[in-house]
């Protein structure tokens, strides 16, 4: 079935780097649109970084210039390089996989990880 795993995730100090993979299968990883998410405990869920499946990014303003989504689609991974981390990068980062065809949705998340950005 479908899987999302997320790793990578850990303590970091601020100026720091990180990289986040997410691990996909059970379905046709290269057609989705993939995304990184994160939360934080009293916050909505907001979206970090987008990719479809052609190549084109987006970024929250947030971590514009800091921050870099890429996929593998023949290793059906997507990847987040967080660099000059920041304390309000702080976060649980979820791996999120979505396509809406005209009649049905597909939207599969992992189980999240923990970024820490902390001295």
């Amino acid at each position: 079935q479908v899987q999302l795993v997320e790793s990578g995730g850990g303590l970091v100090q601020p100026g720091g780097s990180l990289r986040l993979s997410c691990a996909a299968s059970g379905f046709s990883f290269s057609s989705y649109y993939m995304s990184w998410y994160r939360q934080v405990p009293g916050k909505e869920r907001e979206l970090v970084a987008v990719i479809a499946s052609g190549g084109s990014r987006n970024y929250a303003d947030s971590v514009k210039g800091r921050f870099a989504i890429t996929r593998d689609n023949t290793r059906n991974t997507m990847y987040l390089q967080m660099n000059s981390l920041k304390p309000e990068d702080t976060a649980v980062y979820y791996c999120n996989a979505r396509l809406y065809p005209a009649s049905v949705r597909y939207d599969y998340w992992g189980q999240g990880i923990q970024v820490t950005v902390s001295s």
